[in-house]
């Protein structure tokens, strides 16, 4: 409402996200927490055994999550604030206001975490020349690992936070935002899953660093496959433990969120497949830990897809049951506040809205003021065209009949209480009107739908002048000041 409107049509803003995030969380969870320790333990393995074979395989493996992390793992990052920003600004300022101080550490540890880990790469080969150099150097791998998690551990309780704010909707601390309901359930889930992610990542690459070297092939794998399997062990354990706090509502989204609407059915045989998944992990290591030198490299490197596959339509569906809210029960999935429904559906979004083109819906403006309605309402999810349109849905529910207006506005008047997952309207009753007036007419001719990097931002008045304080600036004078 307080912010122009980004959108691209043809792909949409949750798939841009989505598409960034999961990229990162991938990298985040299988190299930077779940790889680093294995890092550090075979570098200790090393130092132990006198092997120098060992050694030479650590620092083989941490080029490879060192060049990963600091290049594609760092811009995805920087992706996901950038586009974060751009979707939603509303709701990422809101979580900012919240866990200013949070992010505030974790920018701290993040920075420690960079520097960690290039001190740990480029000091590699020196930290050889003495026994004594090569335990500093373990140390810093430690530290490292370490920091890595707790970069992850603080942005788990804004995950948790987004899903159940719990106690923080009455008390309004960042220990209450911090400690939600979803925080310590899904630290431990995201946690183990990627110790075994990490494990089965490095155990794939070991079994292709080390071909020339079958019986030390064995013995690393072996190694390697015991610490993921107690890992595994715990994931089930943390996997349950996850699932039974999320709130029933969230539930009932979950066979929408991993299938589509038209394939709800198809629910229970997803869980199947997951379970069949895991248990396909589980096999591949408890092989690896009795025959290590029998399993052949394929079972490794499919187990490593899944576990990412796994990942990724966790994260998908996590996104998607939290809704109709962006933040639980505090913010719906448009940007706008639970607790300022009453004035806009009073009022009105265009009268509150501060780029709005439009203010008032007349009988000459229906079609562009439904435009406008659309563009603050809509557009966070929804494309015209694109992934996710809006016309592809109007056109599954009505077909190639004439789209009635009246018809519509029945329907989005009424829709979250026929699916819980879509927000309620914010508007008034003109502004209903005006919407599906504006959809109606995409039947027959549909346009691209530009946001405000194309189009624009619309002139400023004194509606959108005004600020929260109650001053306004003076718009006939040039020098803007206050009236």
């Amino acid at each position: 409402m307080d912010f122009p409107i980004f959108h691209i049509d043809f792909i949409g803003n949750r798939m841009l996200i989505a598409v960034d995030a999961i990229l990162h969380v991938i990298i985040n969870h299988a190299l930077a927490v779940g790889a680093l320790p294995v890092i550090a333990l075979l570098e200790l393995s090393g130092i132990r055994t006198k092997d120098p074979r060992w050694d030479r395989l650590a620092y083989r493996l941490l080029k490879i999550i060192f060049i990963i992390t600091t290049t594609v793992g760092a811009l995805t990052g920087v992706g996901i604030w950038f586009s974060a920003s751009l979707i939603n600004p509303a709701a990422i300022g809101s979580l900012i206001r919240v866990f200013f101080w949070g992010w505030f550490v974790e920018w701290i540890v993040f920075v420690c975490e960079v520097s960690l880990i290039m001190a740990y790469f480029l000091s590699w080969q020196s930290s050889a020349r003495t026994p004594e150099a090569k335990l500093k150097h373990l140390r810093l791998g430690i530290f490292l690992a370490a920091f890595s998690w707790i970069t992850m551990a603080i942005i788990v309780a804004i995950l948790g936070f987004m899903m159940d704010p719990g106690n923080w909707m009455s008390e309004r601390t960042l220990i209450s935002g911090v400690l939600n309901p979803m925080y310590f359930p899904q630290l431990a889930f995201r946690t183990t899953l990627a110790m075994v992610m990490g494990g089965m990542t490095m155990i794939c690459l070991t079994y292709l660093f080390t071909r020339n070297d079958l019986p030390f092939r064995t013995t690393v794998i072996r190694a390697i496959s015991s610490w993921s399997g107690i890992w595994m062990l715990t994931l089930i354990i943390a996997s349950v433990w996850y699932y039974q706090v999320i709130p029933q509502h969230m539930l009932a989204n979950i066979p929408v969120a991993v299938t589509t609407q038209e394939y709800v059915s198809w629910n229970s045989s997803l869980k199947w497949l997951l379970t069949v998944g895991l248990s396909f992990v589980g096999w591949v290591l408890w092989s690896s830990i009795r025959h290590p030198g029998q399993v052949h490299g394929a079972k490794y490197l499919a187990s490593v897809l899944l576990l990412f596959a796994m990942l990724g339509q966790f994260e998908r569906v996590r996104e998607f049951i939290r809704k109709p809210f962006i933040i639980g029960n505090y913010m719906y999935a448009n940007g706008i506040r639970v607790e300022d429904y009453p004035l806009l559906q009073r009022d009105g979004i265009l009268q509150h809205a501060t780029y709005a083109g439009i203010r008032e819906v007349t009988a000459d403006n229906k079609v562009a003021a439904g435009r406008e309605v659309f563009e603050q309402t809509c557009t966070r999810c929804h494309t015209v065209n694109g992934i996710n349109s809006i016309r592809g849905q109007l056109k599954t529910m009505y077909g190639d009949k004439p789209w009635q207006p009246e018809v519509i506005a029945a329907y989005i008047e009424n829709m979250h209480g026929a699916r819980y997952f879509m927000p309620p309207f914010p508007g008034n009753k003109a502004e209903l009107d005006a919407l599906s007036v504006y959809l109606a007419s995409q039947q027959k001719r549909a346009t691209a739908f530009n946001g405000a990097q194309t189009n624009g931002i619309p002139k400023p008045d004194k509606i959108s002048a005004s600020t929260v304080y109650g001053t306004l600036p003076n718009l006939a004078n040039p020098h803007g000041e206050q009236q």
